[in-house]
């Protein structure tokens, strides 16, 4: 038996030998936990409905197609192209706001994607958007009923324009089905279904649900939503980005999991000055990114409201890299703003259902069907990804938020480690100084510190040697809901 706080002396009385050496890491604090479930948040994942979810993506998949360039396209049907989609969308969120009184203000962000200008200043997309285009992206803000918090904001989104393979061969063809079920319509259904589900709380921070456009021409409605938040003063802590999250159930794939999403995380923020990385890389911090810390609690929140071995196991699957090869996604356009955000991705994609035109082979070929369609979607699948995404936001909205100004003392060799902070803005009412082994993915041990009543600065120093882990500090209020961690700066004070 081993105690991780205790002698030798107990080990000698239990055992009547020498306790085997410990790393200092080891011997003090407490092992990490999950923690405890907020039964207001499980009765709002309980109303996330796979039903309504299937009725979204398919209301989505009938505007026939969402390309972004078909916003200027006049000769389209009615009801039809991405304008609708966007007009649907707003309705969507509206018709949440009306039913909880108000509380969410729907937005559009409109704005004219120029070529000549985008190629003035280097961007990728302007190659792929040959005229002027009209881009809408919408998006409901639920603000924090906590004067002190509400500037506290989390977001999470998926973009609703697709395309087929058509515009590979020529960007301005917006012609032929574009379906976009699970990429991305799958996304947008998470967005909605969170700010349906979370309208019936309140939360000191505030929350953002949105839905972008111009994802596959670049990133560019995404680009432009997260400047806006720049310029306009957002303080921004998390985002989301839903983008393939439909579980694809393509006949015969036994290699597709339905037990965990991946989530993707950039390391060395993309944000970072010259200066900034070389003091990343130099520490070794390449893992400790705020982007890594937001995965590192979208899976602690996974472990407290879908545990493994329970009926409603799902875990998030933390992949160490900014996204897939070759790929990327609306949440770096957030990273490029300087905001902490990731990406949640399906386990196993079927390329033949993405950006493909649809085809049906003949009668007894053995020729796949192409085409992103919503038979190739699992509905109860995106529902365990909004009700993951939906925890993590309330989580978070809920928490007294960030410890600020976290530094590390480097002032001098020791073996030991002074942490110094100041208080988050929240109801505090304990910290968790939280360590693991620099090879460690997760955190592995917690000391928890007292909120001073007085308020002030906290100076804690552990019997723990600051050069063979990684530490961070959180706060947690009196029913458990936990900050994202932060990672203390070496300061020489």
């Amino acid at each position: 038996m081993v105690f991780r706080i205790g002698s030798l002396l107990w080990c000698l009385i239990l055992a009547g030998s020498p306790c085997p050496a410990q790393p200092d890491f080891q011997r003090y604090g407490k092992p990490a936990e999950p923690a405890p479930a907020d039964p207001a948040i499980i009765k709002a994942l309980d109303a996330i409905d796979p039903s309504r979810i299937e009725k979204m993506i398919r209301t989505l998949v009938g505007f026939g197609t969402r390309n972004t360039l078909t916003s200027m396209d006049s000769a389209l049907p009615p009801g039809q192209g991405i304008d609708a989609a966007a007009d649907w969308i707003a309705a969507q969120f509206a018709q949440i706001a009306q039913a909880c009184g108000g509380c969410l203000e729907v937005k559009r962000d409109t704005f004219t994607a120029d070529p000549a200008s985008g190629e003035a200043r280097g961007e990728s997309w302007a190659r792929r958007i040959p005229r002027p285009t009209r881009i809408t992206n919408i998006y409901a803000i639920m603000r924090g009923s906590d004067p002190a918090q509400a500037r506290r904001m989390y977001l999470v989104t998926g973009h609703y324009d697709s395309i087929n393979s058509n515009v590979f061969k020529n960007w301005a063809d917006t012609s032929g089905a574009a379906p976009g079920a699970n990429d991305d319509a799958s996304g947008v259904a998470v967005s909605l279904e969170c700010a349906r589900a979370l309208s019936t709380l309140h939360f000191p921070a505030t929350l953002v649900f949105a839905a972008v456009a111009g994802e596959e021409q670049g990133l560019v409605g995404s680009a432009h939503l997260a400047h806006l938040a720049r310029e306009e003063g957002w303080q921004l802590e998390g985002v989301l980005n839903n983008d393939i999250v439909g579980g694809n159930t393509t006949p015969g794939d036994m290699l597709q999991l339905k037990d965990r999403v991946r989530v993707f995380s950039e390391g060395v923020p993309v944000a970072a000055t010259g200066e900034q990385a070389r003091a990343i890389r130099g520490l070794g911090e390449e893992n400790d990114s705020p982007s890594r810390q937001l995965a590192r609690a979208i899976a602690d929140t996974a472990r407290t409201y879908f545990a493994p071995g329970s009926r409603d196991a799902f875990a998030a699957f933390l992949v160490a890299r900014p996204d897939r090869y070759g790929r990327g996604g609306d949440h770096t356009s957030f990273n490029r703003e300087g905001f902490a955000a990731v990406r949640f991705t399906e386990w196993r994609e079927d390329f033949n259902h993405q950006h493909q035109d649809v085809v049906q082979p003949a009668p007894g070929s053995i020729d796949p069907v192409l085409g992103d369609l919503m038979e190739f979607v699992d509905f109860r699948y995106v529902a365990k990804v909004a009700r993951l995404n939906a925890a993590v936001l309330a989580s978070l909205a809920a928490s007294p938020g960030e410890p600020a100004r976290v530094t590390i003392d480097t002032r001098k060799p020791e073996n030991s480690t002074t942490l110094l902070w100041e208080p988050a803005p929240g109801k505090v009412d304990h910290y968790e100084v939280s360590w693991r082994d620099t090879t460690a993915p997760g955190w592995q041990y917690v000391e928890n510190v007292a909120s001073p009543a007085a308020g002030g600065s906290i100076t804690i120093t552990l019997p723990v040697s600051k050069d063979n882990v990684a530490f961070g500090v959180r706060a947690v209020d009196a029913a458990g809901h936990r900050g994202l961690t932060v990672s203390p700066e070496p300061v020489a004070r």
